[in-house]
């Protein structure tokens, strides 16, 4: 499955860390990862949250596929609008979610 998290420039530092390979564990007060089903839910956040209200005023998009069986086991989550469309990964499985990672984790838009 093809999935899409925004991100700001801290978290992808980190991605990059890893060789474009895992996304970094969450942090104590974000006990679920999020990633969207499409990129534009995940432009929106990137565009409308991270580029206005991170210290650097940028956002990303990030792209990358999981192995569908194991993704399956997440119910998809509408938060919003009809396209607003997310999984909720509890922040201690995110270890296993990136070892489900298919390829690499790809940048495919910047703000």
């Amino acid at each position: 499955m093809k999935l899409f998290r925004p991100v700001g420039t801290k978290e992808l530092e980190l991605i990059q860390e890893s060789g474009y390979k895992e996304f970094p564990p969450r942090l104590p007060e974000q006990p679920i990862f999020y990633p969207v089903l499409n990129v534009e839910y995940a432009t929106e956040i990137a565009e409308k949250w991270n580029a206005r209200y991170n210290d650097d005023n940028k956002g990303y998009v990030t792209e990358f596929d999981v192995d569908d069986e194991f993704v399956k086991r997440y119910e998809v989550q509408v938060v919003g609008a009809s396209h607003h469309q997310e999984l909720w990964v509890p922040a201690e499985e995110l270890e296993e979610f990136n070892r489900h990672i298919i390829g690499t984790i790809k940048v495919i838009r910047e703000f």
